[in-house]
């Protein structure tokens, strides 16, 4: 995304960012003292302040989350399969878990929705015969 795009989109994620951050008044710009130049360097210095940056959260999403909620994600999605594994290991197999689903990550594609099981003709034309008996 190009600067001037930003500054447009999130203006005011920017301009809170530049005040925290760096102490630089976003108007500057307008007023001619900061470059574009400038204003670009910042914004990838965002970045590096690790989902804190109001700016850098609202561009990219996967960013509101820091890496220690990423790995408690990723620990709670284990401990819930671990026992998952132990129920369906330690049972005769008449229940029917489903395996736990991952906690949704922000910025992850969401899951693809299961395919379409459909009926065979053998089975639809079952159907219709005990329908036509009734």
């Amino acid at each position: 995304m190009g600067t001037v795009r930003a500054i447009d989109r999130f203006g005011d994620e920017l301009e809170a960012d530049f005040l925290e951050f760096f102490g630089i008044d976003l108007l500057d710009l307008w007023r001619g003292r900061l470059s574009l130049r400038r204003v670009a360097v910042l914004i990838k210095a965002l970045g590096l302040k690790n989902g804190r940056s109001n700016f850098v959260a609202a561009v990219d999403e996967s960013t509101t989350w820091s890496t220690t909620d990423h790995l408690l994600a990723r620990v709670s999605d284990a401990l819930e399969l671990s026992n998952f594994m132990f129920i369906k290991a330690n049972s005769d197999g008449s229940n029917n878990l489903d395996p736990p689903s991952p906690i949704p990550r922000p910025g992850a594609p969401a899951a693809p929705a299961p395919p379409q099981e459909f009926a065979s003709g053998a089975e639809v034309s079952e159907f219709f015969a005990r329908m036509n008996s009734l």
